[in-house]
């Protein structure tokens, strides 16, 4: 694919004014989203209420259910975020709007620790954070033009630098918030909800400096359903449909790998430091590594291995991130082989997992983010971003649906403990040796604001 357009205008090298608002509201957003999901788990099967006040926690597998099915509505929202964006709102607004239900949705959870409160304050957070996703995402490319179109990698880059940035610290604040008996579960869902009004406040006072791309309107409906829109999508589909198994296995981070931490040894000795954090706060591990990864990947392995080894394109990157997951998903199955023989395995094993998880997330996600952008039609932007994002949504309910459809006859669960993860080590695998199979096919166009397609 070339990376040269049909106009040839001269270089900018600065970035757009409105990039430094979306990165702030970006770092901020997400804080309140993964400090909101890093506790979820912890919160249903530890600290949930009925409408007396007496625990009414739920099982493992319903926990886990509950999650990932919470996981496919906010990446399913997208796809009616973006319509609503791309066709009649613009993506300013649709922000805007959706935001403050967002915000809603964290007061929700923050007041009400019943399975009411969690089901209509999740609801919510799924309807405000799924729609503004793909609109958020697509508005930072629609801040590039021909003249600065070069800096697309680069800003995308920090934009993931940002969600990383916020869910960091908010994956090691939320659980001690939790855990702490002298703030529990209303400071843990209302400190995210704070952080939420502060992403709204950040993006509003950038509505003069962004650039602002009118909605498409019936030009919209035109190319979605015309012949160049319908062979975009299709194309797109087909390498989206692979990342459901990506997803799959990585959002469990959330959920199955904070129940298997829980069941470990987690006591760490740093220097003259002894301290032994919660099954949670070791999500945030992956955050921190992302920090480290982008700049490593960007400025070293991406040039070197183009330079030494072969051109490394978007697909490439792709395809050995795929391989990469299976590689993270062989550890914790084999820390669970471990906990079956009566063993405690220390974290440091887990802590290994998430350092191949991330380099695969890397390749993986920040490539897609990208190169989805690139090749969606001009007007249909927020569209493709969410049809992204819905790869996320199918990942989690097919998550779901094996979680509550594993239990045999005889009422034992048919992927306990070691199979489990055998069992999704084992889809991902095939699932990567098809993408490399598709990858190789596959033929697309670049489109960026006001310049013509090129393929």
């Amino acid at each position: 694919m070339a990376n040269k357009y049909l106009t040839a205008p001269e270089p900018i090298t600065t970035m757009p004014p409105g990039i430094p608002y979306i990165v702030g509201n970006e770092a901020a957003e997400r804080f309140s989203y993964y400090g909101m999901v890093a506790i979820l788990t912890v919160f249903m099967t530890k600290h949930l209420l009925n409408a007396d006040g007496q625990p009414d926690y739920m099982s493992e597998p319903e926990a886990r259910e509950m999650l990932h099915s919470f996981k496919f509505l906010n990446y399913f929202f997208p796809i009616i975020g973006a319509l609503l964006a791309d066709s009649i709102l613009g993506k300013y607004r649709t922000i805007i709007w959706l935001s403050l239900g967002y915000c809603f949705g964290h007061l929700v959870l923050g007041l009400d620790h019943t399975r009411w409160g969690l089901g209509w304050g999740l609801l919510l957070i799924a309807i405000g954070s799924g729609g503004i996703k793909p609109c958020v995402s697509a508005h930072v490319g629609d801040q590039f033009g021909p003249s600065n179109a070069h800096l697309i990698e680069r800003v995308f880059g920090w934009f993931y630098f940002a969600i990383n940035f916020g869910s960091m610290f908010s994956t090691l604040l939320t659980p001690w918030l939790l855990e702490d008996p002298r703030f529990g579960p209303k400071w843990a869902f209302g400190v995210p909800g704070v952080l939420m009004a502060l992403a709204t406040f950040v993006f509003w006072l950038g509505r003069n400096r962004f650039v602002h791309v009118p909605p498409g309107g019936m030009r919209f409906v035109r190319e979605v359903f015309g012949p160049e829109g319908f062979r975009t999508v299709m194309r797109l589909i087909g390498l989206f449909s692979f990342m459901v198994v990506f997803w799959a296995l990585y959002d469990q981070t959330h959920g199955a790998w904070v129940l298997q931490a829980d069941k470990m040894d987690r006591h760490l000795s740093l220097g003259f430091i002894d301290l032994t954090p919660n099954a949670a706060q070791f999500q945030a591990i992956n955050p921190v590594l992302v920090l480290l990864f982008i700049p490593l990947f960007s400025f070293l392995i991406y040039p070197a291995v183009s330079k030494y080894l072969f051109e490394f394109t978007p697909l490439r990157r792709v395809g050995v991130g795929l391989f990469l997951m299976v590689a993270a998903y062989c550890i914790p199955y084999w820390i669970e082989r471990q906990i079956e023989a009566g063993l405690t395995p220390h974290i440091n094993w887990q802590l290994l997992a998430y350092v191949v998880l991330t380099a695969s997330e890397v390749l993986v996600s920040i490539t897609m983010l990208e190169f989805s952008y690139t090749q969606a039609l001009k007007t249909m932007k927020s569209v493709v971003m969410a049809l992204n994002l819905l790869s996320v949504a199918f990942a989690n309910l097919f998550v779901a649906l094996v979680n509550k459809y594993i239990k045999g006859a005889d009422g034992q669960s048919l992927l306990e403990g070691s199979r489990y993860y055998l069992f999704f080590t084992a889809i991902m695998l095939v699932a990567s040796i098809l993408f490399v199979i598709y990858a190789s096919f596959y033929r697309g166009q670049t489109y960026i604001q006001d310049s013509a397609p090129q393929a």
